[in-house]
Formats: C-alpha cells, structure tokens, sequence
C-alpha cells in the first residue's frame, strides 16, 4: 500500500487534475440524465457510459486537441472526454436546435467535427472503417492528426473491424484501435462469442502494435495510449488498445439490471471498489492537492453542467424545416 500511495505522490499534478476533471464532467452529466430522464423530455434512448469513464478520458487526454475520434452508441463519455461540450451535449439530449446535432441525433449520434469527435454511430462497428479512412486521409495530408475509434467488444464480432485491421496493418496507418471491452454484447458475455480465448493474442497476429490494461485507471490509460501513440507515429502502423471495463448500468437506460440474471452483482461490487473516479481523486490527494481544491473544483464542474441542463430545457426547438437539412449535399 505504501508503495502505491508513493507512486500516486510522483504524479504530474496538472495532468491529474485535468484527468480528473474530465472524468468527474462525465460522470456529473450521467448523473443529471439519471436525475431528469423520467420528466420525458430527453426523447432519446440513452447507453449510459457510466463505469467506462477511464477508457476515453485516458485516450482523449493522451490524444490532445490534435487528433479525431469516432465512437459507438455509447458515446457520452468519448464526447465529452474530447471535446468537453456539455452544453451542446445537453441541447441535443433535450432535441434542441442548438444541440451538436441540430436536435436530430440524440445520444447516439453525437458529433463536433471542430473539436474532433467526428461522430458516433449506433450500428455497431460501423464507424471503425470510416475511422481508418480518416487516418488514412490525414497520413496522406500529412496534416499530424491523430485518430482513434472506441468500439466495445461486441465490435470484435463483426467483420468490419477484422477487415479495418487488416487494411489497416497492410496500409500502415497509424491509428488507434480501442476497445472498451466490458465482456458483452449486450446481454451476451464473451464465451457465447468467441471461439477462442484472448482478442488481444488473435489481434497479436497482425503486424499492429498491442497493449492491454485492466487497472480502470484513468491516468494508467493515458500513459498507455501515449507511448502507442508514440509507436504508431515512429513506426507509422495501427495500435489496438485492450482495456478491460464494467458498465455500472443496463445496456440502454439509466438502471441497475441485476435482475435480469445475466450478470453477478459481485462483479460490480469488484469494480466499483476501483472505481476510476475515486481512485482519481486518491491520486491528487497523494499529489498535494487538498480536499478543499477538489471540491471547489467539484462544484465548478456541476454548476456547469447544471446550467447546462436548464438552458437545454429552454432553449428552442428546431424549425419543421430543418427536418431534411444536412442529409444530402448542399452548397448553403
């Protein structure tokens, strides 16, 4: 124990404090859907992300601003950990001309192309192949764009993602394969998937670089992800990143589902004993942060997210018109 406090204190402060900030927003805005989704004016379904935060906060930070991420249906925390845009976010949630989406998306397709998150789809795998013609687009331009797609482990059964890593690893485009693998697809664990026993020793086959991680450590992830990122520049090829995870919620909705008897409520006992925020906030605590800073900070983050929510519920809805804009080409 006294060793892990030691490590926690040799932290990069900054960096921590920013890690946690983006995991705390994350989880803060789950929070307020939990809070306001029975008042039935978010009319969209919601995959909560809750649980999952360390994954796209380690990634997002480790990414930086010069980079473009695509994302599954799962998508709120890969969306906020890149472009911190709670209040576009929430617009869209509540259907709002406003949202990031124009109101027409809803949680599962999100987007702000200006800070990267490109989009997310709810076809599952669907946005692997467009990701790496993306990174294939920016290696071509030499723009030093970096790019990444999160899919969970479901993705793995689809042959878009072993024809996006083939193609990927042929072409040696330097991109990030991540995968959020919280063992289901939706009610379906991974032994009535898989007909073998690791996707990282498969994957390990194709000439990419590969990584795994089960700590749900935020800051772990991100040291992960930099040094791939590093590689994949250097030695201009694909990284697939393995992170184990637990979904804290149902796979669409904003409850526990311990009953539905497809999983062993011990298993989120486990998990949450490290739950990425808390272990955190242990680690600015260990870097010299007080109680107090974190709070404050604490208090920021939901003021803000709190404002979000209201100007969401009042801001206007989109005009009949728009209905059709932004499906086909147009030159306005």
């Amino acid at each position: 124990m006294r060793d892990q406090v030691a490590e926690l204190a040799r932290t990069d402060l900054a960096l921590a404090r920013r890690i946690y900030e983006l995991l705390f927003l994350v989880r803060r805005a789950e929070d307020y859907i939990i809070k306001h989704y029975h008042e039935d004016e978010m009319k969209t379904p919601m995959h909560m992300s809750m649980g999952q935060e360390a994954i796209p906060v380690g990634v997002c930070a480790a990414l930086g601003e010069k980079a473009d991420i695509y994302s599954s249906y799962r998508s709120h925390a890969p969306f906020l950990a890149k472009t911190s845009d709670v209040e576009g976010f929430f617009a869209e949630l509540y259907g709002r001309a406003e949202g990031v989406g124009g109101g027409k998306g809803g949680s599962m397709h999100l987007a702000n192309i200006d800070r990267g998150h490109m989009c997310s789809t709810a076809i599952v795998a669907s946005g692997i192949p467009v990701a790496v013609g993306t990174a294939f687009a920016n290696m071509r331009l030499g723009t030093g764009r970096m790019t990444a797609t999160f899919f969970g482990d479901g993705a793995v059964d689809e042959g878009n993602f072993w024809e996006s890593l083939n193609a990927a690893c042929v072409m040696r485009i330097p991109l990030l394969f991540v995968c959020e693998d919280n063992g289901l697809a939706v009610h379906t664990g991974k032994r009535q998937r898989h007909g073998y026993r690791s996707i990282a020793e498969v994957v390990r086959g194709f000439d990419c670089i590969v990584a795994e991680d089960s700590s749900n450590d935020a800051q772990r992830i991100h040291d992960i992800a930099a040094g791939a990122i590093a590689r994949c520049r250097a030695e201009r090829r694909p990284a697939f990143l393995l992170f184990e995870c637990y979904r804290y919620l149902e796979h669409v909705g904003i409850n526990p589902d311990f009953d539905a008897g497809y999983r062993d409520k011990r298993d989120y006992e486990a998990y949450l004993a490290k739950d990425c925020i808390a272990l955190q906030r242990r680690r600015l605590l260990a870097g010299g942060a007080t109680d107090a800073e974190i709070k404050a900070l604490e208090g920021a983050i939901d003021q803000r997210v709190r404002a979000a929510v209201e100007r969401a519920k009042q801001a206007a809805l989109p005009e009949a018109g728009q209905l059709f804009h932004g499906i086909f080409h147009e030159t306005d």
